[in-house]
């Protein structure tokens, strides 16, 4: 058995537009700042070590206020400008014809995956779809991922299983969970000193199969 467990926002699909709508109206709405940059609030999502409300809203800790305005309002935003990575549908459906296992493993709230992969007509894809908000640690805690590799009865001299995600939580959570991590430079992040990196999302099909 092959798994291949995805990343979602800036690996899958680009969300950057609609994040950067959102976030500037908790910031207009709560806090009367001026709007963000995408490239600025991408950047913030894809640090390491980071304080987002510090970064976003100007406040040490994420307000309760700022977390219930932002999620009513991507719950109708998140939908509106996303869109799957050029190659990437082709590749998801070549992996599932080839017998692949395929799930995602995002930090953004499950609810939202699901209807952004819904909208992007991608969801019946994949057998797990699980956000941060399932488990007591997002990544690089390996928890998501170990859920998923346990969904599958995954032994590991038996299966092979690889990580797929633009950030270096994704590569974290990989070796952490026992599996093999490779880059994706086509989103979010245009290059990686990582070991393995995918330039396009056709490499993926040349490495898993």
């Amino acid at each position: 058995m092959k798994i291949v467990i995805f990343d979602m926002d800036g690996t899958l699909l680009d969300s950057k537009k609609d994040i950067t709508i959102s976030v500037n109206h908790v910031r207009e709405v709560h806090y009367n700042l001026a709007p963000l940059s995408e490239a600025f609030i991408v950047e913030a999502i894809n640090m390491e070590v980071r304080n987002l409300s510090r970064l976003f809203y100007e406040t040490e800790v994420y307000h309760e206020k700022d977390k219930a305005l932002f999620e009513s309002h991507y719950e109708l935003q998140c939908i509106k400008n996303v869109y799957l990575y050029d190659g990437v549908k082709e590749m998801l459906e070549s992996l599932v014809a080839s017998d692949v296992k395929i799930s995602v493993a995002t930090n953004a709230p499950t609810q939202f995956a699901l209807r952004m992969l819904e909208h992007l007509r991608v969801k019946n894809l994949f057998d797990v779809i699980i956000g941060a908000d399932r488990v007591s640690e997002p990544k690089p805690s390996p928890l998501m991922l170990n859920r998923i590799l346990n969904h599958y009865g995954f032994d590991k001299d038996n299966h092979k299983a690889w990580m797929i995600g633009d950030n270096s939580k994704d590569i974290l959570s990989a070796h952490a969970a026992g599996i093999e991590p490779i880059f994706a430079t086509w989103g979010f992040t245009p290059y990686s000193n990582a070991k393995v990196v995918a330039k396009r999302p056709k490499e993926i099909l040349d490495i898993v199969l």
